[in-house]
């Protein structure tokens, strides 16, 4: 039996996809090994997704065209929100939201189709499949237009549509590999419904982590708060400071009346407004001068 070249491409981006998304999701975001496995990932299911569009198209298998271009959308414009700037959308983003919505519009036209024929299928497959697909693909036009019309996404809402559209094209992958393709594995493994265990834990994690991202505290944009600063002497002192994620390291010394009385490190924080202004004016504290040194952010990243 024999392969054409394309057939083993897409067959060997498949067998790089889940396990490369499954690390992006296990490794600490924002690291090193979450961009290196979310690269492999991003690449192998650009070709998997492309490859399969093209064989359903040569093949007549129409939800296979709908599901690759569906997949090469969610996977494109996910790595885009991570590339992007804070706000920035641009001409790629327009572009890809009119293939969402022709997308999208032609999997409920086929799906409508495929429930009104006489066996209720279409090329082989229920209308179910056009329909939950095709929904999909309009939700996500639908989120695009509402990035639009908010200037662009920034914070919590563009980790968001980062992480739900390489999740769900990670989802369809597992679909595609462990549902789809189950005749090819043994039947001891079939019977035991150990294919399904792949697709509820990327599932569960998906609602896991959009859950953390988008409604626990962790991740919202903290206000004033107390943050505390031991000092070699003993004594603490508290001081209010404007916090956010960001794992900035700052040290520096106070000087009062002239001796050095501690060197302290302040983790996760981004000091501003009256606090840090106080500071580095010089003004009277408890009646005694103070100076501080100009604190080094460097770039920040955010990280969940």
């Amino acid at each position: 039996m024999t392969f054409s070249p394309l057939l083993v491409l897409h067959i060997c981006a498949a067998v790089i996809t889940v396990p490369s998304g499954s690390a992006a999701l296990i490794v600490r975001k924002g690291s090193r090994r979450h961009r290196a496995a979310g690269n492999v990932f991003f690449i192998s299911m650009l070709i998997m997704s492309a490859s399969g569009a093209y064989m359903g198209f040569m093949k007549q298998q129409t939800i296979n065209v709908v599901v690759g271009i569906l997949t090469l959308y969610l996977v494109a414009t996910a790595w885009a929100a991570a590339k992007r700037k804070e706000g920035e959308t641009g001409l790629f983003e327009f572009a890809a939201m009119l293939v969402a919505t022709t997308v999208g519009a032609a999997g409920l036209i086929f799906g409508s189709q495929a429930a009104n024929s006489a066996t209720g299928l279409k090329d082989g497959f229920p209308a179910v499949g056009y329909f939950v697909f095709g929904s999909v693909a309009l939700f996500s036009a639908a989120g695009d237009v509402r990035m639009f019309l908010r200037g662009g996404v920034s914070g919590r809402q563009r980790i968001a549509r980062h992480l739900w559209r390489m999740c769900f094209a990670l989802l369809i992958a597992a679909l595609s590999l462990f549902l789809g393709k189950q005749q090819h594995f043994p039947e001891a493994i079939r019977k035991t419904h150990l294919l399904n265990v792949p697709i509820i834990l990327i599932a569960v994690s998906m609602i896991f982590w959009l859950v953390r991202v988008l409604f626990s505290g962790a991740y919202k944009e903290r206000g004033w708060r107390t943050v505390k600063m031991t000092m070699r002497s003993g004594r603490s002192a508290r001081s209010l400071a404007r916090t956010s994620l960001v794992r900035a390291f700052w040290n520096t010394s106070w000087i009062v009346s002239g001796t050095t009385v501690s060197r302290f490190t302040v983790r996760y924080a981004i000091v501003s407004s009256p606090w840090y202004s106080m500071a580095c004016s010089k003004k009277a504290i408890l009646g005694r001068r103070c100076a501080m040194s100009r604190p080094n952010i460097g770039s920040l990243h955010s990280r969940f």
